[in-house]
């Protein structure tokens, strides 16, 4: 009788756990209820909202299995390069960036770390930490540590440039207000999965439209727009050295600055707190309610800002612009016309004459798919067009020691007007803005050299130009 009853009652505790598990799986997370997600033209959006902790959370669940593929590309990358194993990039995370990281974006990127592991992935704080930083560390840190160690058998890392952008407004534009554009350039491997546009409602500050990549606070390639009015890119400079290791990571300034700018002074203020010389920018940025723009370059040591103004244009290719910045912070030649930076700031030019008046956001969509190479004087998809593709350049990219036929050039554009701004909403395309496929398998039967990148790289089709909005629904 006595064994009876107790298998009974081992019966009736199991079948309350299932019970249990059962409700607990019907009852919706709190955590989520204001978050959402969909596909929409090759992009995912995903809309996030609440304390820092939240929005991390709701960022990690909803994401987590594009942050694990997005997390493999990017180790696999970084380790290969720097030929250090991930457990380096995690230190750095940890000692070297975690200390300078405001509590509010502590608080983010644990949430992230949190909403994987809820979501069955086994990411921590320092994985997703080591992910934010996948610009600055392998190519900012890593050669200023090198150069602190005399270390003379170090892999070739040099700051790349990547990007093509420009801003507009005055007598440049059709209606007089400001138009923006950038594409941004990669490798393919991180390109293919930089797709997610984020609507971020923080719980303080500004709501951002932006796009980006999958678990990381920031879009990194920094297109966006805020609540505020703001409008921002930027373009990165080539060849650039430097790192303050006391400093704040770009990762956090720059969201910082886009969640908390209300200006274009608010912007310059806040990007160069704390500037730690990573992933140094030539920052475009307009304010739709004054419709002025500016100009902000910012390395370590120097920086200048051009502008405001409510008349003219910048343009960006990933060229300092200034001698002293040139001289003491790069290795950046700026009278090779044969360069891709160079080059494309000589087409950059020609177009903005060429368009003087008439420049709306379907002339932006077109600037953003150029192949004209400005070098040779003719039409031809390479790494001299605004519209990039190095893998079919012989050439390559030296200046960025991106070797001839690199699988990488422009992964996706944006482009918005003060009018979309003032709806927070931007037009993108997934993939190259030319509208051009990329297939991984006869590149790489082709171009066996990078074999290495097989188990992950992947086709980039092109998708349709779409307007998002903020809070959009499917």
């Amino acid at each position: 009788m006595g064994k009876q009853l107790l298998r009974g009652v081992v019966i009736v505790t199991g079948i309350m756990m299932l019970c249990s598990l059962a409700i607990a799986a019907a009852v919706p997370n709190p955590r989520l209820e204001k978050a959402y997600r969909f596909q929409q033209g090759g992009w995912t959006y995903v809309h996030l909202e609440g304390t820092p902790a939240d929005v991390g959370y709701q960022h990690g669940y909803l994401l987590a299995p594009e942050i694990g593929d997005a997390f493999e590309a990017i180790k696999l990358f970084d380790t290969h390069q720097s030929q250090k194993d991930w457990e380096f990039f995690r230190t750095i995370a940890r000692e070297q960036l975690w200390p300078h990281i405001d509590a509010e974006y502590q608080q983010e990127l644990q949430g992230i770390a949190d909403g994987v592991k809820a979501h069955g992935g086994n990411l921590d704080v320092w994985d997703v930490v080591a992910l934010n930083a996948f610009e600055e560390v392998p190519d900012y840190y890593l050669p200023w540590l090198a150069k602190q160690n005399k270390v003379a058998k170090n892999p070739k890392l040099t700051a790349p440039g990547n990007c093509s952008a420009f801003i507009a407004t005055g007598s440049m534009t059709k209606d007089h207000q400001i138009v923006i554009a950038h594409n941004n350039w990669t490798s393919y491997l991180a390109g293919e999965r930089w797709v997610i546009i984020f609507d971020i409602q923080p719980e303080h500050g500004n709501r951002i439209l932006m796009d980006g990549f999958p678990g990381v606070i920031t879009s990194d390639d920094d297109f966006g727009v805020n609540s505020a009015g703001m409008m921002i890119t930027e373009t990165t400079m080539t060849q650039f050295e430097g790192w303050d290791p006391n400093g704040k990571p770009e990762f956090m300034r720059s969201r910082k600055a886009m969640q908390y700018a209300n200006n274009i002074d608010d912007y310059v203020r806040i990007i160069k707190d704390g500037n730690n010389g990573g992933y140094a920018n030539d920052w475009l940025i307009g304010d739709r309610k004054t419709g002025e723009i500016a100009y902000l370059e910012l390395g370590l040591k120097h920086w200048w800002l051009g502008g405001p103004t409510k008349d003219g244009y910048f343009v960006s290719s990933n060229f300092p612009s200034k001698t002293d910045l040139i001289k003491e912070e790069t290795t950046f030649d700026p009278s090779d016309a044969s360069s891709s930076p160079n080059a494309r700031h000589a087409r950059w030019e020609q177009l903005m004459q060429q368009a003087r008046g008439k420049i709306d956001v379907q002339t932006a969509e077109q600037f953003l798919s150029d192949h004209v190479d400005s070098f040779e004087k003719k039409e031809q998809a390479n790494e001299r067009a605004l519209c990039g593709h190095v893998d079919v350049s012989p050439r390559g990219v030296k200046e960025w020691a991106w070797d001839a036929y690199n699988p990488g050039g422009a992964v996706q554009g944006k482009a918005a007007d003060s009018t979309m701004a003032g709806k927070m909403s931007f037009v993108a395309r997934a993939g190259h803005p030319c509208g051009a496929d990329f297939l991984a398998e006869p590149f790489l039967k082709e171009h066996p050299e990078f074999s290495w990148q097989k188990p992950l790289l992947r086709d980039m089709k092109a998708g349709p130009w779409t307007v998002f909005t903020a809070g959009q629904k499917k």
